[in-house]
């Protein structure tokens, strides 16, 4: 497969799974900011320094409020990380790689497009934001089935998947970390009410407040729900099931093309420090500290792959 077929796909599905987060990441700030006694858009700094895009909102903009931050985050031509931007760089991609796809996917991306340039033409009113939520998740989870239900498994599915599950992780490890050290007003709130609603609203963020009660009853604590979206294995956005899928889709891809690559061993590092440790473990290190250390070396990952496979040339 020519590179840049394959960074055209992987691209196309990590575009694709940002807009689903960004779209929960909305969500969590608005469930959160009505948490709020103090009337403030604090919550809102944190959600702009979770998404990354605090620097480049500010040169747009003269105060952060929850209405300006949503706009930006959503529908912003300034902002090259909007879900609008992201789903017509996905739709770029797939055109370039559209001979790999098929009819189905690029279908499901193009109506994706479609039906968001639509929703997403104006402001969106504080009273339609949850639909509209729904319907940017409901759209990129139509594109994950086509894919599922009509692609070979080889290495064009590889590449999606590969990209799909970096996007993820990165995405699961930045809602943990602004949780737990910025959300929080003080030290001192740690196990109080307002912090056990805000880690409900983290679960609630990755559709993972179910599955979080059948393994853990009605325990709310921090540590059972860090475990849960870090170490548990069978929690489809845990930080475990990611790096597994990683590693999957990159011994795969070692049978097709017969070379081990540096990614690989990047990868085998991940997945070893992930089963090594235990929930105590990360909190006795840190719970930030190990989320900034992962974040980077997801990244790193992300960029090999990109070297390993020449993504542009």
């Amino acid at each position: 497969m020519l590179g840049k077929t394959a960074g055209g796909l992987y691209w196309m599905f990590r575009y694709m799974e940002r807009t689903e987060n960004l779209a929960r990441l909305v969500e969590t700030g608005e469930r959160i900011a009505l948490t709020r006694g103090d009337g403030t858009d604090s919550e809102w700094k944190s959600i702009l320094s979770t998404a990354g895009v605090r620097s480049a909102y500010m040169e747009h903009h003269d105060e952060i409020t929850g209405d300006a931050v949503i706009d930006w985050l959503l529908r912003s031509p300034d902002n090259p990380s909007s879900v609008m931007s992201c789903v017509e760089a996905a739709r770029m991609n797939a055109r370039t790689v559209r001979t790999a796809l098929t009819r189905e996917v690029w279908e499901a991306v193009n109506e994706c497009w479609m039906v968001l340039c639509d929703t997403l033409a104006r402001k969106v009113p504080t009273r339609d934001l949850p639909q509209v939520l729904s319907t940017i998740r409901a759209r990129s989870a139509f594109v994950r089935g086509a894919l599922h239900g009509t692609m070979l498994r080889d290495e064009m599915y590889d590449f999606a998947r590969l990209g799909t599950f970096i996007e993820r992780a990165d995405a699961t490890a930045r809602l943990l970390d602004v949780k737990y050290f910025v959300l929080l007003p003080s030290i001192a709130g740690v196990g109080s009410r307002l912090d056990n609603a805000q880690w409900e609203m983290i679960l609630r963020a990755v559709s993972a407040e179910g599955p979080f009660r059948q393994v853990h009853g009605n325990t709310r604590g921090a540590r059972e729900i860090a475990q849960f979206l870090i170490l548990d294995g069978r929690m489809p956005r845990s930080l475990a099931f990611c790096y597994t899928k990683i590693g999957d889709n990159l011994e795969y891809l070692l049978r097709d093309h017969g070379i081990r690559k540096p990614c690989h061993d990047l990868s085998d590092e991940i997945c070893d420090r992930l089963r090594e440790m235990s929930i105590e473990d990360i909190f006795e290190e840190g719970l930030h500290q190990f989320l900034q250390d992962f974040l980077k070396r997801n990244a790193a990952l992300g960029h090999q792959i990109e070297q390993d496979f020449r993504f542009y040339r």
